[in-house]
């Protein structure tokens, strides 16, 4: 029985900032796909990684990652990276959101950068100001930069499991990140991968019909 449903954030609640990543780079004349493969090189060491999970201070992050992007034979701004991340709400996501949180736990797993002084709520394109706009819409949010682990370690999931109260075969997770969904689902729980937001709402409804109707039966 399904009884929580966890989203990611970017890229599942808010659009994707790899759309701003490919524009960046287009911008900058770089290799397409430069900076996803950036964070795609030891993936649990490098800058990004870091990041989210609050080991290293902004400066620190910025330096590192523009070295990472120097080994590969690209010259960028890590600054100018992290507003890609300035992204907005996906509205019919968030009226899902409102009509689901009172048959469902719901809560908000997001690997997310530790909040600067340069990303507060009254920017209203910044992930803390999109955050501040559906936190009292679910139960909880577990934050990599607060936890300091993130996803795809499963020890993250585990945490959120414990925080919110379930087990894994409890729960719906949707990213739009598969390596992110793999260990979710090895630990039984059912996962979505989104790629729209149309796509993504179809098949978490289908999911849930899908739960009622083995309930009754």
């Amino acid at each position: 029985m399904i009884k929580a449903i966890l989203f990611d954030f970017g890229g599942v609640i808010t659009t994707s900032p790899f759309d701003a990543f490919g524009e960046y780079e287009r911008e900058v004349a770089i290799p397409s796909g430069v900076i996803r493969k950036i964070n795609s090189i030891n993936p649990d060491t490098n800058a990004w990684a870091k990041y989210e999970r609050n080991e290293v201070t902004r400066d620190q992050f910025i330096s590192a990652f523009e070295e990472e992007a120097v080994a590969l034979g690209v010259s960028l701004s890590a600054e100018r990276v992290l507003k890609c991340l300035e992204t907005t709400i996906r509205p019919n996501m968030v009226d899902a959101i409102k009509s689901l949180r009172t048959q469902y736990k719901l809560a908000i797993l997001t690997n997310n950068l530790q909040q600067s002084s340069n990303d507060s709520p009254r920017d209203k394109r910044s992930p803390t100001a999109h955050l501040e706009m559906v936190i009292d819409l679910v139960d909880d949010v577990i934050e990599s930069s607060k936890i300091g682990v993130r996803k795809p370690e499963k020890v993250f999931y585990e945490a959120a499991c414990q925080v919110i109260g379930v087990d894994p075969a409890e729960c719906v997770f949707l990213d739009d990140l598969g390596i992110n969904l793999k260990p979710a689902r090895q630990m039984g729980m059912r996962t979505i991968k989104v790629m729209s937001e149309q796509q993504a709402l179809k098949d978490l409804y289908e999911v849930l019909r899908v739960n009622k109707c083995k309930d009754r039966n």
